[in-house]
């Protein structure tokens, strides 16, 4: 069957009550749910599924690892704003799976993961290849699924999409036995629609919620905006910016909260937290209002939370009830949608005069606000920082990038200037390294209009790099960037600071990345210097096809500032001396 053939048939199951097997209804539900892209590997369990893949017009692309395909399905979305889609067999396939679902949790990303399992009849003994996969992710799942009839497999998937992408999104997984996807039922795309979405009974501002919130940012001399990751998956980005320059606030961003807010608008203080930057922290400890808008005071973000902004008020808008006092106790709560409140909230908001504490944040930054410095000096020494900012530089910033996890993650968010949202993707919360390669793969897919980086270590690309393989099969462009500095970074570096610079298992012996990418098939080449840097980003700028840049920086560089574990948010290790990385003044 043709491809236009396929197509229409398949939609013609969405209108029309039509006899299918439950292997064919799991495509005809997600053509349905809108979903064009999957990411997957096959096996036995699965593959009545695959052998009905053939006609549906859904792109499926062959990972390497079943891991790989749920970081896919994690940029994917992360990228789109889409559900992403992941497809693994029983067993090892569906355990394979669990990082990426995590990943996903941690950080709230709207994932469907669908494995096969075993046929109904053998679940419980032990089956070649069986595993109790909704058992082993309910911790690390939204919800999950285990489908053992044909007929439930449409409201079943129907009904974990609308869970994956409502109120807080998350991962949901479906598993569906062997015999229920050979089996046959009437497939009803419109009688398998699941019951109207209910909020949570707490997702209700009160009248007097609004009122109190706006007397406190009326009131407040020295007020601080918290912007988190909740900012992009509300779709708030513009009521944000209308509060803060309405009533002139500044705006602090968490990690995943890079690019809902423009770096280049006069309000944006930059990152906090224990990689933040010092005057956003100090700010955050002596301001006395705090308006945290989709975050969750994770303990990165807080430092000791007994010394954490003890002097502020907090006024907490989020989405998940469950947040609510969770880390740090306020005294506004406003549950819902960060949208819908702000959209409630503006109207109760006239602007007010923050020029005395907006100078008295930009006095306090002296000498160490250096990432506003528009040239970093070459001191002979390829640092990290280099990279993120010339790339930064010479991408116009319009780049998406996807990072792994570690030093350069942070040296990313330092001198990489976000100014729109999804343009860094990162694993926040889980902190998983090998994330970026294949998250990068997803969100290529989902945006293949748009210019793709990797940012990774050499430690963390080693942990997925045969999704090399997937990138050159599926004809993927994307360029990659190794921040290669001979050792598992950041680990060395809380060594060096807190472990007497006992290296054990940190220094870290690589392969030849651009023979390694060259056996795939890939150009690559190595970067030694700063002034090689500028033509081999532009050399992989200009390729057709994927390129690798193996980018060989200082190898006992460390992340400054850094807040010590249980130390509180102004209690900061900041760098030794001038920095390196930077002209001094009477050069500028």
């Amino acid at each position: 069957m043709g491809k236009k053939e396929s197509a229409h048939a398949s939609n013609a199951h969405l209108t029309t009550p039509t006899r299918l097997t439950g292997a064919e209804i799991i495509w005809a539900t997600l053509v349905g749910e809108g979903v064009k892209d999957v990411f997957g590997y096959p096996g036995g369990a699965i593959l009545p599924a695959y052998d009905a893949l053939r006609k549906f017009p859904i792109r499926h692309t062959l990972v390497r690892h079943e891991q790989g395909a749920a970081h896919m399905a994690d940029g994917y979305a992360r990228a789109s704003g889409k559900l992403g889609v992941a497809i693994a067999t029983s067993g090892p396939g569906a355990t394979n799976l669990i990082t990426g679902i995590a990943t996903a949790m941690l950080d709230s990303i709207p994932v469907l993961c669908i494995t096969g399992n075993v046929s109904s009849k053998v679940l419980g003994t032990d089956a070649f290849q069986e595993v109790d996969i909704t058992g082993i992710t309910l911790p690390v799942t939204k919800h999950n699924f285990l489908v053992h009839r044909t007929e439930d497999i449409a409201p079943t998937i129907r009904h974990a999409v609308q869970i994956a992408t409502s109120g807080r999104p998350g991962p949901v997984l479906v598993d569906i036995t062997k015999d229920a996807q050979q089996g046959t039922a009437v497939f009803d795309f419109e009688a398998a629609k699941p019951k109207q979405y209910r909020p949570h009974p707490m997702l209700r501002v009160e009248e007097s919620g609004l009122v109190q919130a706006a007397e406190l940012i009326r009131n407040a001399k020295r007020p601080v905006i918290l912007a988190g990751h909740g900012v992009i998956e509300s779709g708030a980005m513009e009521q944000v910016q209308t509060l803060a320059e309405r009533a002139q606030i500044p705006v602090a961003l968490t990690l995943l909260g890079l690019g809902c807010f423009p770096a280049s608008h006069p309000l944006n203080l930059g990152m906090m937290g224990m990689h933040g930057e010092a005057w956003v922290n100090h700010a955050i400890q002596e301001a006395d209002l705090l308006i945290a808008c989709g975050m969750r005071f994770d303990d990165r973000v807080t430092g000791k939370t007994s010394s954490y902004a003890m002097n502020a008020k907090k006024i907490h808008i989020e989405v998940d009830p469950a947040e609510i006092n969770k880390n740090i106790k306020v005294d506004v709560a406003l549950v819902g949608d960060l949208r819908a409140v702000l959209e409630d909230l503006l109207p109760r908001i006239s602007g007010r005069d923050g020029s005395a504490w907006l100078k008295t944040i930009e006095q306090s930054k002296g000498a160490s606000a250096v990432r506003d410095i528009k040239n970093l000096a070459d001191s002979g020494h390829l640092y990290a920082a280099h990279v993120m900012h010339d790339l930064w530089r010479i991408t116009g910033g319009e780049a998406v990038v996807v990072t792994d996890v570690g030093q350069h993650q942070m040296w990313e968010a330092q001198y990489f200037r976000h100014e729109k949202p999804r343009t860094l993707i990162t694993s926040g919360g889980l902190g998983t390294m090998g994330f970026a390669l294949p998250a990068a793969i997803g969100a290529k897919v989902a945006c293949p209009e748009k210019e793709v980086w990797v940012i990774a270590g050499d430690g963390g690309f080693q942990m997925t790099s045969p999704e090399l393989a997937t990138i050159v099969q599926e004809k993927i462009k994307i360029n990659i960037a190794i921040i290669n500095n001979g050792y598992l970074g950041m680990v060395r570096q809380w060594q060096e600071f807190f472990y007497e610079r006992n290296y054990e298992a940190t220094p870290l012996v690589s392969p030849d990345f651009v023979k390694l990418a060259d056996a795939h098939g890939i150009q690559a080449r190595a970067v030694h210097t700063r002034a090689e840097l500028a033509v081999a980003v532009e050399e992989a700028r200009s390729a057709e096809g994927p390129f690798l840049l193996n980018f060989m920086v200082e190898k006992e560089d460390s992340v400054y500032p850094m807040i010590p574990a249980g130390s509180a948010l102004h209690e900061m290790i900041r760098r030794p001396g001038q920095n390196p990385l930077v002209e001094s003044a009477e050069d500028q």
